[in-house]
């Protein structure tokens, strides 16, 4: 298994240009702006696939966060690194879709900053089993856009930082693309 502290993520500046590689952890704790990616997966209700993040996580533990997310490997192309990581975290091999990018900066918990690039992806569940690595999620829900907005209202501390930013400031622009 790969260790946070191991792995290195792609510097970018705030036009996406890479500038250089960062140690993930260190990066996250001086709040160097990095690229990532999010991934929304949606069912036929147009509900949301939500995971709650593993205890063991080195931040926003036991937080609710959309379905997916991560940052892709220097030299890695960040769709690809996408389905790569759903598959890893959920069991779900996707396809994903680009909907838009995101730039934010965000303090954390464990003095951590996420100040990122975001590429947001969507994807249709098609009915596969989810099988979650108990490392990286320790439960997982579907939820429609309204409720997930009315309960983020009602208990934001139950939701990890950018999961909240997104919905907060983007959540026309995330759910516009659902059939009605």
């Amino acid at each position: 298994m790969i260790r946070d502290e191991d792995i290195s993520v792609v510097l970018v500046d705030q036009d996406d240009n890479v500038v250089g590689y960062g140690d993930k952890l260190d990066v996250h704790r001086k709040g160097l702006l990095h690229r990532s990616f999010s991934v929304f997966i949606f069912n036929e209700k147009r509900e949301l696939l939500i995971q709650r993040r593993s205890k063991s996580k080195y931040h926003a533990s036991l937080k609710w966060v959309n379905t997916c997310c991560g940052h892709p490997f220097p030299g890695e192309n960040v769709e690809d690194a996408a389905m790569r990581r759903t598959k890893e975290e959920l069991g779900l091999s996707i396809k994903v879709n680009p909907l838009m990018h995101i730039y934010y900066k965000k303090n954390l918990d464990q003095g951590m900053i996420e100040h990122e690039y975001a590429h947001i992806f969507t994807s249709e569940y098609d009915g596969q089993p989810l099988t979650p690595d108990p490392r990286e999620v320790s439960e997982y829900l579907w939820m429609s856009p309204s409720s997930i907005q009315l309960d983020l209202k009602r208990d934001p501390d139950k939701y990890a930082a950018w999961f909240a930013y997104y919905i907060q400031n983007h959540y026309e622009a995330l759910f516009a693309h659902l059939p009605a």
